[in-house]
């Protein structure tokens, strides 16, 4: 699809400024280490975790986009068989798609060896804009691989893939960033897309709350099956935010990237 990189990475860029200067104007939480440590690592991860999707465009032509076109060509998957409108295929592959992530971000806690791979995203000891990118380039590459899967099943409009990442990086940047929204908007807000206090409590240090709120995008999914916690116990200035290590070595890229090989 033509030109899908740049709009993809014109909304990253643009989006990650945007947030980027609301949480440093506003911030809701005093921060636990110093940012510049802290952004040296996230960002190294995301540029490796970048290198490594490239690798695997190499040896998988048909990433996420690419595979919506290969299977638009091939007649293969459900909406390729279907003569629905085309909003309605949008619309449901975007649903289907995001219920998709929720229930890989559900698995990669409960299973111990996915668990391994995502605590690399769950051990930075801030919330900011930059956790969002923090994840280690195996969990990239294996929901990289889900996603693909997945859009050959479904058979999606490649403008369809295209809009959920562009929903998914979005909202993954504006639901990490350590922004102070008046209660009354996070309210509203969180009736559909998951906010910043909604999410921050799955990174809480309890496992009972980490393991809640999984949602990227949409909030009905939690609400639907039952994972959704509305708050952290002490509140979220009270709360503590990472894992077991509240030290500097989350703030490390060495670390972080040898992290799931640690006992």
């Amino acid at each position: 699809m033509a030109g899908e990189l740049a709009i993809r990475m014109a909304a990253f860029l643009g989006l990650f400024a945007l947030f980027a200067g609301l949480e440093a104007w506003a911030p809701r939480r005093a921060r636990a280490m110093p940012r510049r440590n802290r952004w040296t690592t996230n960002l190294s991860i995301t540029v490796i975790d970048a290198l490594t999707l490239r690798a695997m465009a190499i040896f998988l032509p048909a990433l996420a986009v690419g595979a919506a076109l290969d299977a638009q060509a091939q007649g293969w998957g459900l909406f390729n068989r279907l003569d629905w409108p085309v909003w309605l295929e949008i619309g449901l592959a975007v649903l289907i798609l995001d219920l998709a992530i929720w229930a890989q971000h559900l698995v990669t806690h409960k299973v111990p060896l996915f668990w391994r791979f995502h605590r690399v995203h769950h051990a930075d000891r801030d919330m900011d804009v930059t956790t969002a990118v923090r994840f280690h380039p195996v969990e990239i590459a294996a929901s990289m691989g889900l996603k693909i899967g997945l859009v050959y099943l479904l058979g999606p409009a490649a403008v369809a893939v295209v809009l959920f990442e562009v929903l998914l990086n979005g909202t993954a940047l504006f639901n990490h960033a350590n922004l102070a929204l008046p209660q009354g908007l996070d309210r509203v807000v969180r009736q559909v897309l998951v906010t910043p206090d909604m999410h921050r409590v799955h990174h809480s240090v309890r496992r009972e709350e980490h393991d809640s709120n999984f949602g990227f995008a949409l909030s009905v999914w939690d609400r639907l099956f039952g994972t959704y916690r509305a708050e952290a116990r002490g509140g979220p200035d009270g709360m503590r935010v990472g894992l077991e290590w509240q030290d500097d070595r989350p703030a490390k890229l060495g670390w972080s990237l040898r992290l799931p090989f640690r006992r």
